[in-house]
């Protein structure tokens, strides 16, 4: 199924690339007001605007449903139940809650090692 999704994605680009090219410009106008070459044409002289827009407008709905599908086919190839695959809310509170208190020391472990002594058992005096 991803492969004739992916088949017919790539066609309607091409496509929609294709038709854009077809289309003329803003300035191409002015000359068939004139009266030049518009009866040379394929669709009329006002004919292949309409007809190029509502297609090009056609085949880009086209393209989107076909990059919806291909997004949901390959969530579903991924395996992910949660839209973007993060923990849960209590695994990240749990987590902080240990790693807190695992890193802050306790009042007697930090004047041992805020005072240094000597191997006497004396305070060093500091220099602060």
């Amino acid at each position: 199924m991803e492969q004739i999704t992916l088949i017919i994605h790539v066609l309607i680009a091409v496509a929609i690339v294709a038709l854009i090219l077809l289309q003329q410009g803003k300035g191409a106008d002015m000359g068939a007001s004139f009266g030049s070459g518009s009866s040379q044409t394929l669709f009329g002289s006002a004919g292949s605007g309409n007809f190029l827009t509502k297609s090009t407008a056609l085949l880009a709905t086209c393209f989107f449903v076909t990059s919806f599908g291909l997004a949901i086919i390959a969530k579903d190839k991924a395996g992910l139940e949660t839209g973007v695959g993060l923990p849960s809310l209590e695994a990240i509170e749990r987590q902080e809650a240990t790693s807190t208190e695992q890193d802050v020391p306790s009042a007697e472990e930090k004047d041992a090692v805020s005072t240094p002594q000597s191997d006497a058992g004396e305070d060093i005096p500091s220099d602060e």
